[in-house]
């Protein structure tokens, strides 16, 4: 009797395992499906099953192949739902609720793409606020890599509606580009957001396509085919990360003492003073390790005891921020805003103190300039910048820096990108290149090549490429110079030359000192323009600012003719022309007069005779540039020499 249990045991389970059916994340409730061209629906059964498909009064059906996996063709379908689909074999049915016909767009890149509506949420409250559309939906492609094969399925994900709650996480940029079809056209727009901080163009690669064209990086693809070398990196880096992050600790006079220095009662009164913010190599030398500031602040009545906000800025790298003795929040890097809530019965009438420990890894470590630091209530502030104590609690040697696995070559292609290639989309949008600046001159092959990948992976022809532009980012300098920042912006605009690219001009919202701008509606804005004028064939739109076309030299001044002027070029705010420059046969730029003739812009310097080059915005941050269309839109930064 016992025999035959376990023998009717394991012949229920096999059932089990292999009759049910598998479908891929993205093929679930809630999905949106592409209008207007042949789609695929597909999955994974048990070898040699029948599979029926049942959806919009139709049936469809096919059976598995000798590896268990189905395919199924749906015809050209209009815009609209919630639909239903009822998928079943011979022992299993599932029903997808919830489905959408709409237009599908997949949101790549790095960190400027990824960042969510979360990190810029205090400067788009009505917008978060009036978010709630179910006919906008996202699906977050989860982080995996793998350098070995490309996968057949992503880890985890799921559609979600958008809403005050959902969109906190939405990727900011892909949320507004996404909001602004949506108002204008009224059909359900689903986002993919595969993106991934900090990732280089050469991750989101095949192997393929790396192989003839890049060796360099499909050799390095090859390397992270083992597994061990893999497990070795994460091991080393893990322990050296640990044992520095333990010693750091033990050696922080901060927390040694027996009145750790967070603690209101500690008596700081002759530690010394350093302006706040700043960068404190400046004031200190180059030091790594712990610090700790304190600086007492005087809250007026009004605000006693009521919840109120700390913004501190950006810190590198991390902090631990303490009120009164309290802790009110931390931030493991440097790149996010420090927000921290002050609950109520926080804040008291007169003294507060305020201290911030604060490690820097490696570099330079600080308070990043030109960033709020306050206390907020009620529209009230209390300014924070001045003059603070500090106290160096440790010394540390520079700790290197994490190995970034999931950066390397093809790895994230594999693990992201090739589980969508069967899902059909309108196009893509990609916010991408700071990672490759220190490679300008190669972008120029390399940015082209993943276009051209994605679109013979996708097999769906020329879909719609729309990307960003680098922003406007650094110190500016005084005079020209060379830029690697410009070189990138470059090779992004000869991309232009595939066919249905657009590229969205980001020149003027960015921020000196911060990589990632907050302006991110603006992006979303011009990157639907774009959209509207190359995917949804809206002739009229003028989707671009101003492009360079050609130049010609006359009477020791160069004549430049440009594309996309829209109705017409323009200064903004009806200044004078910034940020040309000129050069002779010397190839030595100088600061150049510019002004508009219709629509041509005259470039001379009454010291360059005979000029045969100018630049525009050619630069790491080039802030006062201001060459528009009448349209509102920036020229794209150019240069008419090819000097390297």
């Amino acid at each position: 009797m016992k025999k035959f249990f376990s023998f009717y045991f394991i012949f229920f389970l096999s059932i089990t395992i292999y009759g049910e059916i598998k479908l891929p994340k993205l093929i679930s409730d809630g999905m949106v499906l592409q209008r207007d061209i042949e789609l695929k629906i597909w999955g994974w059964a048990k070898k040699g099953e029948k599979i029926s498909i049942v959806f919009l009064d139709s049936i469809y059906n096919t059976t598995t192949n000798d590896s268990g996996k189905w395919e199924i063709s749906l015809p050209k379908l209009i815009a609209g739902g919630p639909h239903e689909m009822k998928i079943t074999d011979s022992k299993d049915t599932l029903f997808i609720k919830d489905i959408l016909i709409g237009d599908v767009w997949v949101a790549s890149g790095q960190s400027n793409m990824e960042l969510p509506m979360r990190r810029v949420s205090h400067i788009y409250k009505s917008e978060i606020a009036s978010s709630e559309n179910s006919f906008i939906r996202f699906f977050k492609v989860p982080e995996k890599y793998n350098f070995n094969k490309p996968e057949e399925d992503l880890k985890g994900g799921k559609w979600t509606k958008t809403n005050p709650e959902t969109v906190l996480e939405f990727s900011s940029v892909a949320y507004f580009f996404s909001r602004e079809l949506y108002e204008k056209y009224k059909i359900p727009i689903g986002i993919i957001n595969a993106s991934l901080g900090g990732s280089p163009a050469e991750a989101w690669m095949s192997e393929d396509a790396l192989k003839d064209q890049f060796p360099h990086y499909y050799e390095e693809a090859l390397r992270f085919k083992d597994s061990s070398l893999i497990n070795k990196i994460k091991k080393e880096d893990r322990e050296r990360i640990q044992n520095w992050y333990k010693e750091l600790r033990e050696k922080d006079m901060g927390y040694k003492e027996s009145e750790k220095w967070y603690n209101p009662k500690f008596e700081a009164s002759k530690w010394p003073e350093i302006k706040i913010p700043g960068y404190w190599a400046n004031q200190l030398g180059p030091v790594n390790g712990v610090l700790w500031f304190r600086r007492e602040v005087n809250i007026p009545k009004f605000m006693a005891g009521q919840p109120a906000e700390l913004i501190l800025g950006r810190i590198i790298d991390a902090d631990s921020t303490f009120v009164n003795g309290v802790f009110v929040g931390n931030t493991t890097y440097q790149y996010p805003p420090r927000r921290y809530k002050l609950p109520e019965g926080l804040l008291k009438e007169g003294k507060n103190i305020i201290v911030i420990r604060v490690i820097s890894e490696r570099g330079i470590g600080g308070f990043v300039p030109d960033k709020p630091y306050e206390i907020s209530y009620n529209n009230k502030k209390i300014d924070l910048k001045g003059k603070w104590k500090y106290q160096l609690g440790a010394k540390m040697e520079p700790l290197l820096p994490e190995t970034f696995i999931s950066w390397k070559p093809v790895g994230l292609f594999n693990g992201m990108i090739a589980p969508l290639l069967k899902y059909r989309i309108k196009g893509v949008i990609w916010y991408q290149g700071e990672s490759n600046t220190d490679r300008p001159i190669e972008y120029r092959e390399l940015f082209p090549a993943l276009i051209k990948n994605w679109r013979e992976k996708w097999q769906e022809g020329d879909f719609p490429f729309l990307f960003v532009q680098l922003s406007n980012f650094m110190e500016a300098k005084k005079e020209p110079s060379e830029s690697n920042w410009a070189l990138l912006r470059e090779a992004q605009l000869k991309a232009l030359s595939l066919p249905n690219t657009g590229m969205a001009v980001t020149i003027d919202i960015g921020e000196w000192n911060d990589i990632h701008p907050l302006n991110k509606k603006d992006v979303g804005k011009r990157l639907s323009l774009l959209a509207q004028k190359i995917a949804y064939g809206e002739e009229n739109v003028v989707s671009s600012g101003p492009i360079y076309k050609s130049m010609e030299i006359k009477d020791n001044k160069i004549i430049l003719s440009f594309k996309e002027v829209g109705s017409g070029l323009m200064a903004k705010g009806n200044k004078e022309l910034k940020h040309f420059a000129i050069a002779g046969h010397n190839k030595k730029f100088v600061w150049a007069k510019a002004k508009i003739e219709k629509d041509k812009v005259i470039v001379w310097n009454k010291n360059v005779k005979n000029p045969i080059a100018v630049r525009y915005a050619w630069a790491d941050n080039p802030e006062e540039a201001n060459l528009y269309n009448k349209e509102g839109l920036p020229a794209s930064p150019f240069r008419t020499d090819d000097w390297e």
